[in-house]
């Protein structure tokens, strides 16, 4: 349970549809599950770089487990960060958490120990990659990138950038991706029109087409090895399943494993070192 999302975004949570509730289950948790194995494996002497964190609290729950990276790195674009500098700024339980802390007139930027959270458009690799030296990013220690239905708001050309600039970069990393996927599918298109209606463009839908293109586009931008496993497949593997579905009724069984097929999580891993992170690929 997160205990510190209520500080993020206060006011009583909206309840969700059955589906949908399982779908955020099977997200968080699948994910959550992988962060933790992949500090367990580098024993912690490792970076997490978090792309389009949003209001994300997953820094406070790997520290209140007492498994925080050297360096925690959060990136979004500045009216993100600037409302969640002020989330934190006002909520003890989150600043008291921070080493360091203080309130600054900046609010485009949070440096506090090994918590840092900048602003950057990650379309422009260049601004990117000047935020991430101003945290501190060291290439030489294991780091593991995560996106969560980012990458398909940018184009093909500028996503696969960052794939492959990660990839020349780190010697030793792991990249979990979670997206959309068989876009090109009746399901897929009528997904992009409800979007749309809502002007959120899909700029990346073409590249989200099968599990197979998108293990490929980390494969041949240099990664060693990539996994990609339809989020049905990953939520009939999770060990709290049952004891999750006992807690409300879903009628529409069908309309959940559609919903579920039409999103994915990919784990790509390059490594030199013998840290194990091949393990990552085992969902």
């Amino acid at each position: 349970m997160d205990r510190f999302i209520s500080y993020m975004v206060p006011g009583r949570i909206q309840r969700k549809q059955p589906e949908i509730s399982r779908g955020y289950y099977a997200r968080t948790n699948s994910i959550w599950l992988l962060l933790k194995r992949f500090l367990t494996r580098c024993s912690c002497t490792c970076q997490i770089v978090s792309l389009g964190a949003g209001l994300d609290t997953t820094y406070w729950r790997l520290g209140s487990e007492n498994m925080l990276p050297i360096r925690y790195i959060e990136v979004d674009f500045l009216d993100v960060v600037v409302r969640k500098i002020r989330c934190i700024s006002a909520k003890v339980p989150l600043h008291s958490c921070l080493s360091d802390f203080s309130t600054q007139d900046d609010e485009s930027c949070l440096h506090c120990g090994s918590y840092h959270l900048v602003s950057a458009d990650m379309r422009n690799l260049g601004e990117l990659e000047e935020k991430l030296k101003q945290s501190g990013i060291d290439y030489s220690v294991p780091t593991l990138f995560l996106t969560e239905c980012v990458l398909i708001y940018m184009s093909p050309e500028k996503s696969n950038a960052i794939i492959q600039w990660v990839a020349e970069k780190f010697s030793d990393a792991a990249f979990i991706n979670y997206e959309q996927i068989h876009m090109n599918d009746t399901f897929g298109q009528v997904m992009i029109s409800n979007l749309k209606a809502r002007q959120c463009l899909l700029a990346g839908a073409e590249a989200c087409t099968s599990l197979k293109a998108m293990e490929d586009r980390f494969i041949n931008v240099g990664w060693h090895n990539a996994q990609c496993q339809d989020m049905w497949s990953t939520y009939n593997g999770l060990p709290d399943k049952r004891k999750i579905e006992q807690i409300e009724m879903l009628d529409e069984a069908e309309l959940l494993q559609q919903l579920m097929e039409h999103y994915c999580l990919c784990v790509a891993i390059k490594e030199s070192s013998d840290f194990g992170l091949e393990s990552l690929l085992r969902f």
